[in-house]
């Protein structure tokens, strides 16, 4: 009997391992979908046919989608059961995976990226929730989410060396098609080795995920229709108007909704609205340094797919190693003193990213300006967090990280469609380097107006950091 009684609860032991395991299979794919078409949108463009501000849909579609629908997605999980959506949302976000793989055209391509982010946006919350819920204690709580923490950051590591391998080797479809595969293996196995959670039920926002998702579509496609139309196009003030009334009904509707998916409670703290700024717009300035450089390394420098790829592990490795040490920079300065620093690295970067032309080289012209960003985005990110989250009752945790997230992909969007309209304008055709040092410019002076609204929030936020600096051992 004793050795019935082991064997069962080594069955389950390995049960629980496999359920864990298949869940993070889903977030490494998940966070690295964005990376691993980034290496390829050279070959995207050749094969398709894009625009130089087209272009920016592809990863620009997915980011909207998924910061759009973030919120939505926890809210979903919560009242009908986080397997029931996660399988949902992956199921969707295989079948995207597999029309764009397959693509013809550059509508169908963007389409399915959009695709992918809805999914995305289903699947990703209730990740977080099943490696929660999963745990028998607080022990395997804590590895879960160390787990999930490694896998997030190896999942942002290892997507443009993987597409760099699989656009190099293959071709730029299999950064999608690797997807369908894993995808369904997931979608078969989390039925059968993850318990429904208990649904809990309330009224849904969905007039709330629509009208923000939308508005932020309206004011990216208005950027971009810049680029290609001009700034007076009917077009363009068009899309800018119903961005404008679509981001106005959005805070109408949380307003009176009776279970928002944003509780507006969490926008009135000015230091709050400062850092949700700041990291809006630091991240949209590293999305657009990922966008124009990996083009650049392909197109000027002649790197493969899987070399562009490679480029950039020296500013992952040092965003690694810098990170490691914020956490007591954070208790010692506060959180503001190092986004001050960190968008000033990160507008430095930039300015010395708008020095390179047809005769730079990797070393010293890309790289060095990289280490500089690496150190600067670790400055923010981190500390960013921290000031958004701190004060937040344990209550509306989930909203702010949910709010967190969404200021993250939206930011990102954004920060692509800014910078690519910029270069559009003085872009010529057979060159990628005209208007490459007008769009690096403009991306340092949008770091600088980062690290100028950080400054304006510092006075508030002083008492706050002694706070900080008193409790830290």
């Amino acid at each position: 009997m004793p050795s019935i009684s082991l064997q069962g609860a080594a069955s389950v032991s390995s049960r629980r391992r496999l359920a864990l395991w298949t869940v993070l299979t889903a977030q490494l794919m998940l966070q690295m979908d964005f990376l691993i078409v980034l290496v390829a949108l050279p070959r995207i463009q050749q094969d398709l046919g894009f625009s130089p501000a087209a272009l920016s849909w592809v990863p620009n579609a997915f980011a909207l989608a998924f910061g759009g629908l973030l919120l939505l997605g926890g809210r979903l999980g919560d009242m009908i059961g986080q397997v029931r959506v996660f399988r949902l949302g992956l199921t969707i976000f295989v079948l995207a995976s597999l029309l764009g793989g397959l693509a013809q055209t550059p509508g169908v391509l963007v389409a399915a990226r959009l695709l992918q982010g809805i999914g995305a946006a289903l699947a990703a919350p209730s990740v977080l929730a099943l490696v929660t819920v999963m745990a028998r204690d607080e022990a395997e709580r804590a590895r879960g989410l160390s787990l999930f923490i490694a896998v997030s950051s190896i999942g942002a590591a290892s997507g443009l060396i993987l597409g760099g391998v699989l656009t190099d080797f293959l071709s730029w479809r299999w950064s999608l098609l690797i997807n369908v595969p894993v995808g369904l293996v997931v979608v078969a196995l989390i039925g059968r080795l993850v318990a429904e959670t208990s649904p809990k039920p309330s009224r849904l926002d969905l007039g709330g995920a629509v009208t923000a998702t939308l508005g932020s579509v309206g004011l990216v496609h208005g950027f971009i229709h810049a680029a290609e139309s001009g700034w007076g196009n009917l077009g363009t003030l068009l899309s800018f108007c119903i961005a404008a009334v679509l981001f106005t009904a959005f805070f109408r509707i949380e307003a009176r909704h009776k279970t928002p998916l944003l509780d507006l409670g969490l926008l009135r703290d000015r230091p709050r609205r400062a850092a949700l700024a700041v990291m809006g717009l630091i991240v949209g300035m590293h999305f657009a340094v990922l966008f124009m450089l990996v083009q650049f390394l392909q197109r000027v420098l002649g790197f493969s797919p899987l070399m562009a790829g490679l480029a950039y592990v020296p500013l992952t490795v040092t965003v690694f190693a810098v990170t490691h040490f914020v956490p007591r920079l954070v208790g010692r300065f506060g959180p503001r003193v190092l986004l001050i620093a960190g968008s000033v690295l990160v507008a430095i970067s930039l300015l010395l990213l708008a020095l390179m032309d047809e005769s730079s080289r990797y070393f010293p012209g890309v790289l060095m300006p990289l280490l500089v960003h690496a150190v600067g985005i670790a400055l923010v990110f981190a500390p960013g967090t921290v000031a958004i989250m701190q004060g937040v009752a344990d209550a509306h945790a989930g909203t702010a990280s949910g709010l967190l997230q969404m200021d993250q992909q939206i930011g990102g969007a954004l920060g692509i469609a800014v910078i690519a309209a910029v270069y559009a304008r003085g872009a010529e055709p057979g060159h990628f380097t005209p208007g490459l040092s007008t769009s690096f410019l403009a991306a340092a002076a949008i770091a600088l107006v980062a690290a100028m609204l950080a400054l304006g929030a510092l006075k508030h936020m002083r008492g706050e950091s002694r706070s900080t600096q008193g409790s830290t051992p």
